[in-house]
């Protein structure tokens, strides 16, 4: 006998990260959009492209986003930014079904969590075929270009969401940023390949694979 899912029941807002959560970094698209981040801090910077890799990866790690890390250091159009390194091919992302049928069966609400563009979020879960299940999407515009982990963008998203965090699960690749979600109450679900090796207090569950988990968690009997 196969054993239970996640025990889920309580949960009646359902929070997904973007990138690399609602599909898998096999495919790597996000190599795709880390490369035209690189190209921009090459230019911005003038630095070798391997320094600026470095740089990027730092402000990566200190500031919660590359983005960040640039317009603390230099003067940059933060939306030519979004709008440059998000301008690239969707081609390796297909629409899954499993996916699909897996947050079709989630009772209550549906949202986008993202460190991402609004048009960026906008133009993969039109990809991925699941655009028409999510209520919405918390975008970095929305966050005033202040990225999770920040705990000012999760008050953010929930106060414009009113989203109930005892009554909600946030699933993200980055185990990081489910640290400030536990704080709140939220039940957290690390996601990825890496998901079962993560040892953080915070972390509620691990999935390797979101579809698999998302078929197999016991959610809220609906009446």
């Amino acid at each position: 006998m196969s054993p239970p899912g996640a025990n889920l029941s309580h949960v009646e807002h359902w929070v997904f990260d973007l990138d690399n959560t609602l599909y898998p970094p096999e495919c790597e698209f996000m190599a795709l959009v880390e490369g035209r981040i690189t190209d921009f801090v090459v230019r911005e910077s003038g630095l070798p492209r391997d320094e600026a890799l470095s740089l990027q990866k730092r402000y990566l790690h200190e500031h919660g986003t590359s983005l960040a890390g640039l317009m603390a250091h230099y003067d940059i159009d933060p939306h030519r930014f979004l709008d440059e390194v998000h301008d690239v091919s969707l081609d390796c992302l297909r629409p899954d079904a499993a996916l699909r049928r897996g947050l079709e069966r989630l009772p209550g609400r549906r949202l986008v969590f993202t460190n991402g563009s609004a048009r960026h979020a906008e133009r993969v879960l039109d990809r991925l075929g699941v655009a028409d299940l999510f209520e919405d999407v918390f975008h970095l515009e929305a966050a005033e270009l202040i990225p999770k982990p920040d705990p000012r963008t999760f008050d953010r998203m929930i106060r414009r969401h009113a989203v109930q965090a005892r009554a909600a699960a946030f699933f993200e690749d980055t185990e990081k940023n489910l640290a400030p979600a536990a704080v709140l109450g939220m039940t957290t679900v690390l996601v990825g390949p890496h998901a079962p090796l993560s040892t953080a207090p915070f972390v509620d569950h691990k999935a390797d694979r979101l579809p698999a988990f998302l078929r197999t968690a016991r959610t809220k009997e609906l009446p």
